[in-house]
């Protein structure tokens, strides 16, 4: 289910940020935020790509309906509501999630989800009386892209947390 992917240091980042503070250099803070936003880029664009590749297969029309109401793709508004947030003070980590206010008003919050679980269940064209079913193909789109981005994320976060702890010394 998509909610946000979150690199949070318990003790190392913590203590990292305490230094960073101390050592009162707010350009190596802004380098090691722009090397951690860097570190998830590499997920966040392979969400956007697996999100704009599933496959929404439907049960097929049983009747001849009308044209779309809307001329804006799916996927392609997911995709961009996928983004990325650095934090540098008491909490430092990067954030990778999906920003609801980046979707189209008709496109409710839950919709990532049931496309990640793998049905999304919708009225056909806005009618309240008529419903269907869509299988999306693969399903897990966001919990198998992170579960396979994450070693990646993580050896770069403590590949950046070595260096700088390497400068402060």
């Amino acid at each position: 289910m998509p909610s946000s992917v979150q690199i949070l240091g318990t003790g190392q980042l913590l203590e990292l940020s305490r230094r960073l503070r101390a050592a009162g250099g707010p350009r190596l803070r802004q380098n090691t935020a722009r090397r951690i936003r860097r570190a998830a880029e590499p997920l966040q664009k392979d969400l956007q790509d697996t999100i704009r590749t599933v496959e929404l297969a439907g049960s097929g029309r049983k009747v001849r309906g009308g044209p779309s109401p809307t001329n804006r793709p799916l996927r392609a508004a997911l995709a961009g509501a996928v983004r990325i947030s650095v934090r540098s003070g008491a909490s430092p980590g990067a954030r990778v999630w999906l920003d609801h206010s980046r979707l189209p008003d008709d496109i409710t919050a839950g919709v990532a989800a049931r496309i990640d679980d793998g049905r999304l269940r919708h009225p056909v064209f806005g009618n309240g009386k008529r419903w269907t079913n869509q299988w999306a193909r693969p399903s897990g789109w966001w919990t198998k892209t992170v579960q396979d981005g994450m070693p990646r994320m993580r050896a770069e976060v403590d590949r950046i947390r070595d260096d700088v702890r390497r400068d402060l010394q």
